[in-house]
């Protein structure tokens, strides 16, 4: 009996925590949804707005690009599902060279005061060019539109990441050098057991900020470079007058971004201690 009660009540709990959840977390959001789209609706109605409205939008893009979205027709003709896939590999490959680079370098720089005296103003320099205007350039050097675009990734993401690293590092606690000092600890052991540890909130806050920023240059660098990709999709769509296809574009764009943003933050709260969030 004693048994049972018990676990009514936790079923109790939990059935109060979900919709606690739903009340907080996905009511909130489906209503601005809708309210958006009821002003988008009566905006274009009124001819305020020279667009498609949502109900178009839907009509118009239902199939394939909506209830198929990895259909494929051969060269650029794909659904969107694979246009995503296609751009998310490259920026896979960008980001992650970024990362490996950029924690290597910001470690390397905060470490050293004059390696970071040298550096830092070249970086603030590079930091500040569009991640665009690199590709002129990388289309020269590299010759093929694919490695150029996945170079625009790179140097894209991999300022914030260097300077969070750099960061991180040159904040390390006085106390943590303390600890390492009387333990003598040296070398790997000093990286791993002090040095990493306390600079791991501070590169993933570049993570963070890296991987926003690889995905916005991805698509504006497939529109200039093309072949198959979301960015392609929608200038090519542009030069089509097809606005319908560029909306249901920019939401699998935005939904992916979000996506992006939230995987690198889950991972962030694994890796990183509670006590430095």
């Amino acid at each position: 009996m004693t048994a049972t009660l018990e676990s009514r009540s936790r079923k109790s709990l939990q059935q109060k925590a979900i919709a606690k959840f739903i009340a907080k977390k996905v009511i909130p959001p489906i209503v601005a949804i809708a309210i958006f789209a009821v002003i988008w609706q009566l905006l274009t109605m009124s001819g305020i707005l020279a667009l498609p409205s949502p109900i178009a939008v839907i009509q118009e893009t239902w199939d394939p690009y909506i209830i198929n979205p990895f259909f494929d027709n051969g060269g650029t003709d794909k659904g969107l599902a694979l246009q995503i896939i296609a751009s998310l590999g490259r920026v896979a490959i960008g980001f992650s060279l970024s990362a490996i680079v950029g924690i290597t370098l910001g470690i390397l720089i905060g470490s050293n005061e004059f390696v970071y005296n040298a550096v830092d103003p070249i970086f603030q320099v590079l930091r500040t060019v569009p991640p665009l205007a690199w590709l002129p350039l990388s289309l020269a050097a590299l010759q093929q539109s694919n490695p150029s675009a996945i170079f625009v990734i790179f140097i894209t993401a991999i300022w914030p990441i260097i300077i969070n690293t750099t960061v991180g590092v040159q904040q390390l606690p006085q106390d943590y050098r303390n600890v390492a000092r009387v333990l003598k600890l040296r070398g790997s052991k000093y990286f791993f057991k002090i040095l990493f540890p306390a600079t791991v909130p501070y590169i993933f806050t570049g993570l963070r900020i890296g991987i926003g920023l690889s995905w916005l240059a991805i698509v504006a660098a497939e529109m200039l470079v093309g072949g198959v990709g979301i960015g392609f999709f929608i200038w090519d769509a542009y030069n089509s007058s097809l606005l319908s296809q560029i909306i249901i574009a920019l939401i699998y764009v935005g939904v992916v971004g979000l996506l992006l943003d939230r995987i690198v933050a889950f991972i962030a709260s694994k890796v990183v201690p509670e006590e430095q969030n």
